[in-house]
C-alpha cells in the first residue's frame, strides 16, 4: 500500500515538474529580460496551473484557478497556460451573482440583531469564523458546502505539498550543484 501510494506521488511530482517547466520555458522565450517582479509572477502563474492541471479539473479550487488565468492573463501569461493545459483558454469573464449576495447580506443582517449566549451560538459563530477564513484560502471557495469545503481543502493542501517537495528538491540540487562549481 505505501509502496503505490508513493510511486502516485512520484508521478504527479513528475508530472507537476514537466508542466511547471513548460511554462517557464516559453515565458522566458517570449520574454528574454524579465524584472524580478515578471519572474515571479511567471513561477507562480506556471506553477498554479501546472498543478491545477495535474487534477484534471476534478476538483473545485483546480476549474477555479483555470477559470482566473482565463480571464486575467494575456500575452506570454496565456500563451503558457494553454500549453501547461494543451487547450485553449475561454475568453469569457463569469458575471457575479448578485441575488446570492443580497441573500447574504439580509442573513448577516439578522444575526446581528439576535443576541445569541448559550455555548452553542458561541461555537456555531467560532466554526462560521473558521469556515470563512478557511474558504477565502482555497480557489473557487464561493461553490462549496462546508463538506466540500473539507474535501477541496484536504486536496489543495496535497497539491501544494507536490509544489513545495518539487521546488525544495530543486532549490537543494541547485545549491549542490553550486558548491560543486565553487570546489572545483
Amino acid at each position: 500500500m505505501q509502496n503505490s501510494s508513493s510511486s502516485s506521488s512520484l508521478m504527479v511530482k513528475q508530472e507537476f515538474f514537466t508542466k511547471w517547466k513548460k511554462g517557464l520555458k516559453i515565458y522566458s522565450a517570449f520574454n528574454k529580460e524579465m524584472t524580478i517582479m515578471e519572474r515571479k509572477r511567471a513561477i507562480k502563474l506556471s506553477a498554479d496551473v501546472a498543478i491545477a492541471s495535474t487534477r484534471s479539473a476534478t476538483t473545485q479550487w483546480s476549474r477555479a484557478v483555470v477559470a482566473e488565468v482565463s480571464s486575467s492573463a494575456a500575452g506570454a501569461a496565456r500563451i503558457a497556460a494553454e500549453e501547461i493545459l494543451g487547450r485553449k483558454l475561454s475568453t469569457e469573464r463569469r458575471k457575479a451573482q448578485a441575488g446570492k449576495k443580497i441573500v447574504r447580506r439580509r442573513r448577516k443582517a439578522a444575526a446581528r440583531g439576535a443576541v445569541r449566549s448559550s455555548a452553542a451560538a458561541v461555537a456555531k459563530k467560532v466554526v462560521r469564523n473558521r469556515r470563512r477564513v478557511l474558504k477565502r484560502l482555497i480557489p473557487g471557495w464561493k461553490k462549496l458546502d462546508e463538506i466540500c469545503l473539507i474535501k477541496e481543502t484536504l486536496d489543495y493542501i496535497a497539491s501544494l505539498q507536490v509544489q513545495v517537495d518539487v521546488m525544495r528538491h530543486l532549490a537543494n540540487a541547485g545549491e549542490t550543484l553550486h558548491h560543486q562549481q565553487i570546489l572545483l
